[in-house]
């Protein structure tokens, strides 16, 4: 009867396998997307600019509302909260891309070094400019 049970059950294993890799599979495709060299490269800048709390750096690739909007009691205050996080260190990766109100709005997940909650960055983009960057 184990024979039996084994030749009947092993199909059904191969079966579950198969559409365990298949899910496995489209599951993790999105990890597999990229953002652009160059967006890439901006939301790491302007990371960077928190951690330093230069507000020069950090509106250099926004537009002149972004600009305009940013101020360094602002950014001062991101800077208190995550500069020390992005210190020890961080992961970001790059979960994809959504269009809003004219905007490519670009989204990573920050997963930081001390353990504690993940923060999603979302980067709007707009004729080659930044025009939003939020840490939620």
């Amino acid at each position: 009867m184990g024979w039996c049970f084994a030749r009947l059950i092993a199909p059904l294993a191969r079966s579950r396998m198969f559409h365990a890799a298949l899910l496995f599979a489209f599951a993790s495709q999105p990890g597999w997307a990229q953002a652009p060299p160059q967006i890439e490269t901006t939301m790491n800048n302007m990371l960077a600019a928190i951690q330093a709390g230069s507000l020069a750096d950090f509106i250099a690739a926004g537009n002149a509302s972004f600009q305009a909007g940013m101020t360094k009691a602002m950014l001062d205050t991101v800077n208190v909260e995550f500069a020390p996080r992005l210190k020890q260190g961080y992961t970001s990766t790059f979960l994809g891309i959504v269009k809003q109100q004219g905007y490519t709005v670009y989204l990573w997940k920050l997963e930081f070094k001390d353990g504690k909650d993940d923060r999603v960055v979302t980067m709007a983009f707009k004729d080659g400019k930044v025009g939003g960057f939020f840490l939620r």
